[in-house]
């Protein structure tokens, strides 16, 4: 058995509610702290801890990731702004589906199962029916239970939670907070793709040129991070810092000072857009005293968006709101040409459409036509827009996208859109193209 199998084993074994830090399990396991940190992610993903707000990362009942993604009893009563009425000891029990009691008892028991929600008002037989079966209560509208299912579900585990919102309201919260959840699940952080623990090649004031050449020819690199005595970033050699010195000459008179770094908890994608921007292929990830983490390549980040973009819908955003029902029509004029209606929720002044609205399905469809053409990587760097007259709800509306400037790295684009009376919006937009 591996380090890393043992780890996973002496996680599972510890009593649900067990603080867990990287620190103490690499203490008491005599392992890195970079192996402890991995082994704690992977139990995190296997659902056998997880990290609360104010508490840490805890040992936790083993979570069945359904469509709930890891959903909590005790979240769903901060999302419908709720009260406990009994059975504290449930709320971190993970639940699996919601039951709304519209309709009579013997109907409602087809449908209640082990830690499912029962969502009703003030039927109290409902109440004590839905935790004889191992369901938690949330009773809507403001109303309490009888003493008996109080008792009853601090003995079974199963919170009853009460909210003053009505049965309708209830459902819409805790669907948007969900969509939330799955939405947030596809944003990638440094953290999730760079290996925490894994030696990073890095000089130190004291060395030479003749180190930094002597470093490059091993690792095949030409970026390095220089830490100084507390491991701490202090500035970045490269080969251009290091062209025409004396080999014996410090690195401290030849680095860069203050070097571009990023924290773990910034998204890939802000972090492909610094690298880009600034030219490096090679970021230090930092920690808030400076110190350094590891270090992320451009072509990991790269990867990683590669990867995202290739998942599926995970939410209901706005912009795929807005978008959703404009499908791609052929192609004209060297563009592309995406056709849709103008639905009645993108409407600003009354009867025609924002102009929010409008500079967003011209940015979509930019967009969208830099996918199809198979160069999914960009940024988007300036978008300057004309409107031209009003557009109608209801109208079917015409975005046609066509490069007027592209290269490796660049690409500039005219979006055109049009209704039945012509067009009414234009816009020219700028992009850097990042995996080219």
């Amino acid at each position: 058995m591996t380090k890393h199998e043992q780890l996973i084993r002496h996680i599972e074994a510890l009593e649900p509610g067990t603080r867990i830090s990287v620190r103490g399990i690499a203490r008491e396991q005599d392992v890195s702290e970079g192996t402890a940190y991995k082994a704690i992610k992977e139990a995190e993903e296997l659902g056998i801890v997880a990290t609360k707000k104010r508490i840490g990362t805890v040992r936790v009942h083993r979570s069945r990731r359904v469509s709930m993604e890891g959903l909590t009893f005790g979240d769903v009563a901060d999302i419908v702004e709720g009260q406990l009425l009994g059975g504290a000891d449930g709320l971190r029990r993970t639940l699996h589906k919601f039951v709304i009691g519209a309709m009579e008892l013997d109907a409602m028991l087809r449908y209640i199962n082990e830690d499912n929600l029962l969502i009703v008002g003030n039927r109290q037989a409902a109440h004590r029916i839905a935790l004889e079966h191992g369901a938690g209560v949330l009773i809507t509208g403001g109303f309490d239970t009888s003493e008996q299912a109080k008792q009853l579900a601090d003995a079974r585990g199963l919170p009853i939670i009460v909210s003053r919102h009505d049965t309708f309201t209830v459902a819409s919260m805790i669907n948007r907070a969900m969509y939330d959840r799955l939405i947030k699940q596809k944003i990638v952080l440094i953290e999730d793709i760079m290996t925490f623990g894994r030696p990073a090649d890095v000089l130190k004031p004291g060395d030479t040129a003749a180190d930094f050449h002597r470093l490059a020819g091993l690792t095949g690199s030409f970026r390095f991070p220089v830490l100084d005595e507390r491991g701490r970033v202090s500035g970045m050699m490269t080969a251009k810092d290091a062209a025409g010195s004396v080999p014996d000459t410090p690195v401290e008179r030849l680095m860069t000072r203050h070097p571009i770094t990023a924290a773990p908890n910034i998204t890939v994608t802000a972090a492909a857009h610094t690298m880009a921007a600034e030219g490096i292929d090679l970021l230090p990830v930092v920690d808030r005293h400076r110190r350094l983490l590891g270090v992320i390549t451009r072509q990991e980040v790269l990867e990683a968006m590669r990867i995202t973009g290739r998942q599926g819908e995970s939410g209901e955003t706005f912009d795929e709101l807005i978008g959703a029902g404009f499908k791609l029509a052929g192609r004209e004029n060297g563009g592309f040409r995406y056709i849709g209606v103008a639905a009645a929720q993108m409407s600003g002044t009354p009867g025609t459409v924002s102009e929010g609205v409008l500079t967003t399905l011209m940015l979509q469809a930019a967009r969208r036509m830099v996918r199809d053409s198979g160069r999914s990587d960009h940024m988007v760097e300036s978008m300057t827009t004309y409107f031209m007259r009003p557009v109608p709800i209801d109208a079917e509306l015409v975005l046609e996208p066509i490069v007027l400037e592209l290269s490796r790295k660049t690409a500039k684009l005219e979006i055109q859109l049009s209704d039945a009376s012509g067009v009414s919006a234009k816009a020219i937009l700028s992009m850097q193209l990042m995996d080219g």
